[in-house]
């Protein structure tokens, strides 16, 4: 037995999934772990950020419950298994490497993005357009970039990123515009097209729109309970100048601690 710990676990969740097992785990469908399978994979990904190798070992392992629980609940419904959902696996990871496991030949990581893509493409014939296949759940501002790279891989670009840069300037007095007319449903388009041409500057530059965004966030977060311990006073007492004379204190004393 190669991975004795593993089979292991398949075997605990069989048990847990059995007649004499946990209600809870018996009750569990599909649809119903779909919200554990989102929570258990972004704290993987916060472990990852964070560099808590410890912590991701053990992400990890919840992320893997959720595979092996889903495939029990396939094989309990007669649909597929553990075995079957590695064996897919793997004849993909074969076939999507023919310059490891066959007699391809590549140059370097650029080469193997694009024969991946066109393999993918040959696996998956069913689909009509180059934008199929997107998921549906993943947040928008990542289903934005992706769009973006689709579209772009078949030249569909802007000339330079000048011309980008002067798209959004457009898109933002749209928005504008939209506000002045008070049209609600004017001004939620048009922010929409501010994000996704933004997105799109991103990627210009290389940057990954949701890691940017997820840094701001963590900056914003940080600098805020930075105030949070340096206020004087409530903060429903604070004027806007005093806000931000604290928003600024508190960045010094930040950059003082790195």
């Amino acid at each position: 037995m190669k991975y004795p710990n593993l089979e292991k676990l398949i075997d605990i969740i069989a048990v847990l999934r059995s007649e004499n097992g946990c209600p809870w785990d018996r009750e569990q469908t599909h649809k119903s772990l779909r919200p554990n399978m989102l929570e258990e994979a972004y704290e993987a990904v916060d472990a990852i950020d964070d560099n808590d190798i410890p912590n991701l070992r053990e992400e990890l392992g919840d992320v893997l419950l959720q595979v092996v629980l889903h495939s029990q609940i396939a094989k309990d419904n007669n649909e597929f298994d553990i075995e079957d959902v590695a064996k897919e696996l793997s004849e993909k990871l074969i076939h999507r490497h023919p310059h490891v496991f066959g007699k391809a030949h590549v140059d370097s990581a650029g080469d193997v993005i694009v024969n991946w893509d066109k393999l993918k493409q040959e696996e998956k014939t069913y689909r009509k357009s180059i934008l199929d296949g997107i998921s549906k759940s993943q947040s928008a501002l990542m289903s934005a970039q992706k769009i973006s790279k689709k579209v772009v891989k078949v030249g569909f670009e802007w000339d330079s990123v000048e011309s980008l840069k002067d798209c959004i300037k457009s898109e933002y007095k749209e928005f504008e515009e939209a506000v002045e007319l008070g049209d609600k449903d004017k001004m939620e388009d048009e922010m929409g097209d501010i994000f996704f041409a933004t997105v799109n500057l991103a990627r210009w530059y290389k940057i990954d729109s949701e890691q940017a965004l997820l840094r701001a966030n963590k900056k914003f977060t940080k600098r805020f309970k930075k105030m949070e311990e340096l206020k004087t006073k409530p903060f429903e007492e604070y004027t806007y100048d005093e806000f931000n004379d604290l928003w600024k204190k508190a960045k010094i004393e930040l950059e003082k601690e790195n």
